[in-house]
């Protein structure tokens, strides 16, 4: 993924826009994800030092969370694991999660164009009526911004805000999901 959907990627992560973020082993650093819960394990790591890492993403700040490893039966274990670990047996019954209570909008527009959360919360209240509980977490980079809210809000507000301007400029503001979908080893985007 380039640069740009990574980050819209983490930030949908962050703002409980989506429940699941799959990595490589290159999450086991520098990620700012905090209160993550849980971090499974579908490979272990070829080293201790990569799989404490990895667990870290769940007690970053004073938090806490559990990490999990699944391994087939005949899998050979690796050495840093201990011989004590707990086997859970996982049951084919659960039902699937309810899908994200929030969506995320994209806003091409953020601190080098003298937007700022004040600024976006105003404009989806009015603009877009939408009411406190509404809107979730917003970030605001340098020329983008990103606003969690209500899935069930998102064609209501994005067709009140169609032709409207924040501060005095339009901008592009639009549902910022997008899936990657791998086919024959080759990439293509779609937009959600």
């Amino acid at each position: 993924m380039d640069q740009d959907d990574r980050e819209r990627s983490l930030v949908q992560f962050r703002n409980g826009s989506i429940h699941y973020l799959v990595t490589t082993d290159l999450a086991a650093r520098g990620l700012d994800i905090p209160e993550m819960k849980h971090v499974i394990h579908y490979h272990p790591s070829a080293t201790e030092d990569e799989f404490i890492h990895r667990n870290g993403r769940t007690a970053r700040m004073h938090a806490s969370g559990t990490a999990y490893l699944i391994l087939h039966k005949d899998e050979k274990r690796p050495a840093y694991l201990e011989e004590t670990i707990e086997i859970m047996e996982v049951s084919t019954n659960h039902p699937l999660p309810k899908p994200p209570v929030f969506t995320t909008l994209y806003i091409n527009g953020g601190k080098k164009n003298k937007l700022n959360k004040v600024d976006i919360v105003g404009f989806l209240a009015q603009k877009g009526k939408l009411e406190k509980d509404d809107i979730g977490l917003i970030e605001v980079k340098d020329f983008s911004s990103f606003v969690a809210i209500r899935a069930s809000k998102l064609k209501s507000v994005l067709l009140a805000i169609k032709d409207e301007k924040v501060k005095g400029k339009k901008y592009k503001i639009e549902e910022a999901n997008t899936k990657i979908v791998v086919k024959n080893n080759s990439e293509r985007r779609i937009k959600k």
